[in-house]
């Protein structure tokens, strides 16, 4: 997929390639993009070219803006059937649309804004000022210490579920300076050598998921009640046990399509 980031700059050209034979546009179903049983994002024909996703081959790919995003915690069951092929494109249109629904208004002068450059910005026309989509940095991390790996879980995951522990980077800080600073708050580790795994989009509403591991200075563990219910060391016999067999092991994982997932298989492979 193309994003065709020279292209947003010229509305005739997007109007354009909102006219040809092969455009299409995303559906919208009950506030996120429809996803058809083979995992492919469901398409119909341009009627409100607001955001210009880009070229898929030399198909243009445009969304609507709906009226609300909502049903994040619908979406996690949606996104298992998702191709991951078009996970990028959900999550842009996803984040885009939440973003446009919420931020109709300028933040400087607070008059109404108007879309731009194929849907990728906002001007006010008031006062001249741009504004654009946000990401949000989350870091999400594994610490490990004598050949296991610490692992938590909310209140709100289902029964038995643990995964990686999570946490939004602070203005003014590093990547690994954020994930020191949330294993110790939510867990009561100190960490060391810190390093960058991968990243995914976590469009909910617009965060990227930093992918992190940690070296544990002690096992230990003081858990922030507020933020988990619960915390635990496991193995690697348990984690691959858990991964083999969800429901009979000795925890829940993760799912396929989280980063979380991606950090306990490439943890398993190490």
């Amino acid at each position: 997929m193309d994003r065709a980031d020279a292209l947003r700059a010229d509305p005739h050209a997007i109007a354009r390639l909102a006219g040809q034979a092969g455009a299409r546009q995303l559906v919208w179903e009950d506030g996120l993009p429809a996803i058809a049983e083979d995992g492919s994002l469901l398409w119909q024909d341009v009627s409100a070219p607001e955001l210009f996703l880009g070229l898929d081959g030399d198909e243009p790919r445009f969304a609507a803006i709906p009226e609300s995003v909502e049903g994040y915690r619908a979406a996690y069951g949606t996104m298992a059937n998702l191709a991951d092929e078009q996970a990028p494109l959900f999550a842009a249109a996803l984040s885009l649309g939440g973003w446009h629904s919420r931020h109709r208004f300028c933040a400087s002068c607070g008059r109404e804004t108007e879309i731009v450059r194929g849907g990728w910005s906002r001007s006010c026309a008031a006062c001249g000022a741009e504004h654009y989509p946000r990401v949000d940095p989350v870091v999400i991390m594994l610490a490990e210490h004598d050949g296991s790996v610490l692992l938590g879980r909310q209140p709100h995951y289902p029964e038995r579920r643990y995964s990686a522990l999570a946490g939004f980077v602070e203005a003014g800080e590093t990547i690994e300076a954020a994930v020191a600073r949330e294993l110790h708050e939510e867990a009561g580790i100190r960490v060391t050598n810190v390093n960058y795994l991968a990243s995914q989009p976590w469009p909910f509403p617009s965060s990227l998921m930093i992918g992190c591991r940690a070296e544990a200075l002690q096992s230990e563990l003081t858990i922030d009640t507020a933020e988990l219910e619960d915390a635990r060391w496991f193995t690697r016999d348990e984690v691959a046990a858990s991964i083999a067999d969800p429901d009979g092991g000795p925890f829940q994982p993760p799912p396929r399509f989280a980063i979380a997932r991606t950090l306990l298989e490439r943890w398993l492979a190490a």
